[in-house]
């Protein structure tokens, strides 16, 4: 044959097997019960001499070796049998059929010790033992054909998407370690996510409850306070990352650490620093403006992001701009805060270009507000600067313009000579304001963090889609020879691409060397299951026919991570890839395992921790005081713009708007 293997021979055989066991049986028939057929006639003589020669042989000494040699050859005939395999077969019947006729061949014997007629022996012998073998012969035939390949034991693949992972602690002065557990050729094994290199980037992705902050951020907050980073943290739900900051700084920090903890939170002022995101000193060029009011805009507008360059969406952030950079440079900046530009841009046309003009570095911005004015455009110049007005007027708040308008700390945040941990908290319910204002913060502090020779410094963003930050791809690919470690966190890239556009949501996907993800489905979890990779599985097919069954078994690329098996992760379960560096090369990049978490030890460091501590004992009248404060510093730039006769008519214009504040503050 083309194999090799003579199946025709090998038929022969098996078939000669099985005619040689029967021989044997009815050679023992005869002779153990010849008296009986020699009374009925059935005997001859010629047939006697040879069955007597036979009959020496070791064979037939006793009616047990007759019967064993019988078997052993019906059993070895069993062994070669071919023929169409039958998945359906009930092995159970098989197997209680093979039973009976080993019990009736072997006991058949037991008829010859019965006080019964000789001829009614021979026929209950025989019979017995003959069904005993038809018995053993048919169930171990339909046995040989039982199809014993299970094709669906893993119904989900399982083994086929296992592959090894990193189980070496790979650590360095900057490196992230996550232990871990993972599933490989049946066994748990551990191992570990070593992100080596956070300079490169780190996306955190997991639908709520996936476990991003309990099983991921943190411990990249704990281990980078204790590696010694400064860092800034945009805590979402304040103040669950904020406490474990504090307390990691509290337990890590030694007697020549120079780090400071602040915190901004406009919602409890007694535990709030003070801080000013348009402080003069980092305002170097107009351009610092532009930028504060495009993020400040975008921020409060989000459906604006998509439509950048569009006249109605330039004209209000350049008028935000004029503002910002003429209070930047009137007295050296001395009013130049947030709460100034919002009360300056609500000052009455005839009065405000008047003051804006006396700029001339902001002439060119302003020049379209002013020559609508003049020509009457009253509708153009309310479609260029209400948009702004409107938008802007939604951070006038007391407690806002009490934190803004303070200096408790500056934005430097990894200054080797005043290195700070800076907390900035939000509030879901207030997401929409507070989130343009903590943009600035950031979009202001990213501008001085990104420089050369400064401490290394972490930047972690929980629920990272909540606030506007523009060219965060930038920050990314540049500030790594810096070393500021950037880690965002976003429940899926949908939502990413709602809030950036799709084209930004693209960028940050992409340009991010370390990513884990938790639970998440559609898009996010296929264009995962693409970036990890292909690996090598087997695949196995069996063909059955009337006469043969043949089986396949193949191996071909396949995913490593399923998009749907990314969609079925359970809380505390990560995919993802880590990035290394030339001085710590990994191989095993891609990993599918469970980060451990000591549940009991985390449980009992958080009863321990210590409360967010009160800075100052604050009132509402003081904040109120401070507001109005901020009211009349505006009116005293118009009133100082104008000489002798025209000064108090100003000054009463502007502050009707405060009047009834300060009667109610009196009252």
């Amino acid at each position: 044959m083309g194999t090799g293997e003579n199946e025709q021979g090998l038929r022969k055989i098996i078939d000669f097997t099985r005619m040689l066991s029967i021989a044997i049986l009815v050679i023992h028939f005869y002779l153990s019960c010849y008296a009986v057929f020699n009374a009925h006639g059935f005997s001859w003589e010629i047939t006697d001499r040879i069955l007597i020669a036979l009959s020496r042989m070791k064979v037939f000494d006793s009616i047990l070796s007759a019967k064993i040699a019988s078997l052993v050859l019906l059993m070895i005939s069993l062994l070669g049998a071919r023929g169409r395999k039958d998945e359906k077969t009930n092995i159970q019947y098989l197997v209680v059929s093979l039973a009976t006729g080993l019990l009736l061949f072997s006991i058949s014997t037991l008829v010859f010790s019965f006080e019964i007629a000789a001829h009614v022996k021979a026929i209950a012998y025989i019979s017995s033992t003959s069904t005993g073998y038809i018995l053993i012969l048919t169930s171990g035939t339909r046995l040989t054909r039982l199809l014993k390949l299970n094709l669906v034991s893993d119904v989900f693949n399982k083994e086929n998407e296992t592959f090894p992972q990193e189980e070496r602690k790979l650590e360095n002065e900057y490196s992230i370690n996550l232990p871990s557990t993972y599933y490989y050729k049946g066994k748990i094994r551990g191992s570990w996510i070593n992100i080596i290199n956070p300079f490169r980037g780190s996306l955190v992705l997991g639908t709520p409850g996936a476990g991003k902050s309990y099983f991921v951020i943190r411990h990249i907050i704990a281990q980078h306070l204790q590696k010694g980073f400064s860092m800034f943290i945009y805590d979402f739900k304040y103040d669950d990352l904020t406490r474990i900051a504090y307390n990691t700084l509290l337990k890590s920090s030694s007697g020549n650490d120079k780090r400071k903890f602040f915190v901004i939170n406009f919602d409890d002022l007694n535990k709030t620093h003070r801080c000013n995101p348009l402080e003069p000193a980092s305002m170097i060029d107009i351009t610092d403006a532009t930028e504060a009011s495009r993020t400040i805009m975008l921020g409060l507008n989000r459906e604006w992001i998509k439509k950048q360059g569009d006249f109605f969406v330039e004209s209000p952030i350049n008028f935000v701009t004029a503002i910002i950079w003429y209070l930047r440079k009137y007295k050296d900046g001395v009013f130049c805060t947030l709460p100034h530009v919002i009360e300056l841009m609500q000052v009455e046309y005839k009065y405000l270009f008047a003051v804006l003009s006396q700029e001339p570095e902001i002439e060119v911005l302003i020049n379209p507000f002013i020559s609508a004015w003049r020509n009457e455009a009253y509708d153009q110049l309310e479609g260029q600067v209400a948009s702004a007005k409107i938008s802007m007027a939604r951070l006038s708040s007391p407690s806002l313009y009490y934190v803004l308008s303070g200096n408790d700390f500056t934005l430097d945040l990894n200054n080797p000579d005043f290195p700070k941990v800076i907390c900035m908290g939000n509030n879901p319910q207030k997401q929409q304001v507070y989130g343009a204002v903590l943009s600035l913060y950031i979009s202001r502090m990213i501008k001085l963090v990104n420089q050369k020779n400064k401490q290394k410094c972490s930047l972690i963003f929980d629920e990272f889609p909540t606030i506007y930050f523009n060219n965060i791809d930038s920050l990314i690919a540049t500030a790594r020879s810096n070393k500021v470690a950037t880690t965002l966190a976003v429940q899926d890239y949908s939502q990413l691409k709602k809030d950036y556009g799709k084209e930004q949501a693209e960028v940050i996907l992409n340009i991010v060397g370390n990513v884990i993800a938790g639970q998440v489905t559609g898009d996010t979890a296929k264009q995962l299951s693409e970036r990890f990779g292909k690996i090598q599985q087997e695949r196995q097919s069996i063909s059955i026919n009337s006469s043969d069954t043949s089986v396949s078994r193949s191996t071909q690329l396949d995913f490593a991570i399923p998009a749907s098996k990314i969609s079925t992760l359970s809380s505390g379960e990560f995919v993802g890839m880590v990035a290394d560096d030339p001085q710590n090369k990994i191989d095993l990049k891609v990993f599918h395992n469970e980060i451990v978490n000591d549940h009991e030890a985390i449980q009992l460091e958080e009863d321990h921790y210590k409360d967010i501590p009160k800075l100052r004992a604050i009132d509402k009248e003081s904040v109120l005081v401070n507001y109005l404060q901020i009211k009349q510093d505006v009116q005293e730039i118009i009133a100082g713009e104008f000489p002798g006769k025209d000064e108090q008519p100003i000054k009463s214009d502007i502050s009707t708007a405060t009047s009834g504040i300060m009667r109610g503050l009196q009252i």
